[in-house]
C-alpha cells in the first residue's frame, strides 16, 4: 500500500439531504500512484471538482473511505505532499505574486532566498514573471491561473490537482501552460490529476477518468514511456 499515493474505496459524496440531496460522487473506487497522469473529464456538474476536493482532503466523503498511504494522514496533506490549483481566484490578496508563489516553500521551512528563487523560476516557466511584484487584484484571470499553477508546484508536492487550469487562457497560452505543468511534474515524478473540458488536453494524459452524474469510469489511454 505504501506505493499508493491515494486509495479510495466506494467513495461517495452527497450534498444536501432529503429530496434536495444531490449525489456528486457515487461509489468510486480507485488508486493514484506516484507519477500518474490522469485527465478528469465530464460535463459541468458531473462531480469533477468534488472529486478533486476529496483527493486534496478539502472535503470529507459521505460514505466510503479515502486514504493517502504514501503521503501521510489527512492532517499532513497540506501544505506539503498535496497541492491544488483552483479554477477560481485563490491567491492571497495581501501578498504579491512572488510572495504567493514563495509561500509553500517558506511553510516547508525553506529560506527566504530559496523561496524567492524557486518562485521566480516557476513564474518564468509559466510566463508570468513580469507580474512578480503585482498584487492579485492587478492580474487578469489568465495571469491568476498561471500564478496558481506556479504556486501549486513551488513546494515540491507529490500530488498536484488542477481544476480547469487553462479555462481562462487562449489556446496558445493554455498549451504552453500545460507543457510547463506536465514537464515540471514529469521531471519531479509527481502525480498529476487535471479536471478539464478540453479534449485536446485530455488526450495528452496516460489515463482518462470520466464522470457522469457522479459515476466514475476509468480507462488507460496510453502506456507511460
Amino acid at each position: 500500500m505504501q506505493d499508493l499515493l491515494v486509495h479510495a474505496e466506494s467513495l461517495t459524496r452527497v450534498h444536501g439531504s432529503g429530496r434536495s440531496a444531490v449525489t456528486a460522487l457515487a461509489e468510486a473506487t480507485f488508486v493514484v500512484r506516484p507519477g500518474d497522469k490522469i485527465a478528469l473529464v465530464g460535463p459541468s456538474g458531473s462531480g469533477k471538482s468534488t472529486l478533486l476536493h476529496l483527493l486534496a482532503g478539502l472535503d470529507r466523503p459521505t460514505s466510503g473511505e479515502i486514504a493517502w498511504p504514501g503521503l501521510g494522514s489527512w492532517e499532513q496533506l497540506r501544505p506539503g505532499p498535496v497541492a491544488i490549483a483552483f479554477q477560481g481566484p485563490s491567491l492571497i490578496a495581501a501578498l504579491t505574486v512572488l510572495e504567493n508563489v514563495a509561500l509553500p516553500v517558506l511553510l516547508a521551512d525553506g529560506s527566504q532566498a530559496d523561496a524567492a528563487e524557486a518562485a521566480m523560476r516557476l513564474l518564468e516557466r509559466f510566463e508570468v514573471d513580469e507580474v512578480a511584484d503585482k498584487l492579485p487584484e492587478e492580474l487578469s484571470g489568465g495571469q491568476s491561473q498561471r500564478v496558481g499553477l506556479a504556486r501549486a508546484l513551488a513546494g515540491g508536492p507529490r500530488l498536484v490537482l488542477a481544476d480547469e487550469p487553462t479555462g481562462q487562457l487562449d489556446h496558445g497560452t493554455g498549451a504552453r501552460a500545460m507543457d510547463a505543468l506536465m514537464e515540471e511534474t514529469d521531471d519531479a515524478g509527481t502525480a498529476l490529476v487535471v479536471a478539464t473540458h478540453d479534449l485536446e488536453i485530455a488526450a495528452r494524459f496516460e489515463s482518462l477518468w470520466s464522470l457522469h452524474a457522479g459515476t466514475l469510469t476509468r480507462e488507460t489511454v496510453r502506456c507511460s514511456a
